[in-house]
């Protein structure tokens, strides 16, 4: 890996990736060589798709992009900090809707920001603020919509379909 390039982690646990991550992934891909789509394995959380199904959509989402080449997939348990620290890099992308995010992300920042010195690595935070159009879309409510029989495939990727025979 060349330590000049500029790569960010982008993590979450893309459960599905709706079109709000989809258009962070592309307006961070005008500041970044790479972005890798980290996909956290939060054993409180209960996920509705496993890892593998995630991953399959995010592949999907980005195969015929042109840009395919800057972004890579990943998952990984544990600490966001230590699995950036791992991959050795050293920008953090993370996506604020409104201020609820915000206060949430600020307090992430901070604990990363001690985390950083205890374990002598810089990483840097990128926030991009969800675009006015896709800012009320989270994975949250289209887990809702599919639970419940809605019509979810306008808030994801068109990779994303859920097979319900």
């Amino acid at each position: 890996m060349n330590y000049n390039e500029k790569i960010a982690i982008f993590p979450g646990s893309f459960d599905p990736i709706t079109l709000g991550h989809y258009d962070i992934i592309i307006r961070a891909l005008n500041l970044f060589d790479k972005i890798i789509i980290a996909i956290g394995k939060n054993m409180k959380k209960k996920n509705m798709f496993s890892i593998q199904k995630r991953k399959e959509w995010i592949q999907k989402t980005f195969c015929n992009f042109p840009y395919k080449h800057k972004i890579e997939i990943d998952s990984f348990n544990g600490l966001t900090i230590s699995f950036c620290k791992k991959k050795k890099v050293k920008f953090l992308l993370r996506g604020i809707r409104n201020k609820f995010d915000f206060e949430f992300e600020k307090n992430i920042f901070f604990t990363n920001k001690k985390l950083n010195k205890i374990n002598f690595i810089e990483i840097e935070t990128v926030y991009f603020i969800s675009s006015y159009e896709k800012s009320h879309i989270c994975s949250f409510l289209v887990r809702n919509i599919i639970k419940n029989g809605g019509d979810y495939t306008i808030f994801v990727p068109s990779s994303v379909r859920i097979d319900n025979k």
